[in-house]
């Protein structure tokens, strides 16, 4: 697969820090001098990935092309269960919960995308408002309703005039 320069360039780098850690050097002055944003907790995994791959710089490229993965496995699993203990619970809400919970920030959106692919989302849209009070109508009366106002919007050749407009066309 072909992948961007950019993309194959950072997993040298990384191969690069990995190889250098390994002989002794400081993780930080090897950090501040490639210029990269690894954190010291995803090092073992690094290596890991790097030593399973056979040592080579293409076991490093995660294919994410340095888009953040924010929301792990774990934060999915903790959503989706959340969203079934509590129905009622709507996006925004479920986000300001994540953050106190994972410290991660996701958009609601983000959040309804995730929830839609597992069919735990609400229909699109405001619910219909009914008045308590004002039982539905029945089909009947609103029919008869229609029925005797029919002649204000659709007023017949007797009430429009007698005078042709050019808009009835005599047959040939």
């Amino acid at each position: 697969m072909q992948h961007p320069e950019a993309v194959i360039e950072k997993a040298k780098q990384i191969e690069h820090l990995l190889n250098r850690v390994e002989r002794g050097e400081s993780i930080e002055l090897v950090r501040a001098e490639l210029g990269l944003d690894v954190k010291i907790e995803d090092l073992p995994k690094l290596q890991a990935r790097y030593e399973a791959g056979g040592r080579c710089f293409e076991a490093l490229i995660d294919g994410r092309y340095g888009h953040w993965q924010t929301v792990n496995t774990a934060v999915r699993e903790w959503l989706y269960e959340r969203k079934q203990q509590a129905e009622e619970l709507r996006a925004p809400q479920l986000a300001d919960e994540m953050e106190k919970m994972f410290g991660v920030r996701v958009a609601a959106g983000h959040i309804n995308y995730l929830l839609r692919k597992r069919g735990q989302t609400h229909s699109v849209g405001r619910p219909r408002l009914r008045s308590q009070t004002d039982p539905p109508q029945a089909p009947q009366e609103l029919s008869d309703q229609l029925v005797e106002n029919v002649g204000l919007f659709f007023p017949g050749s007797s009430q429009a005039g007698d005078e042709d407009h050019g808009s009835r066309r005599e047959p040939d």
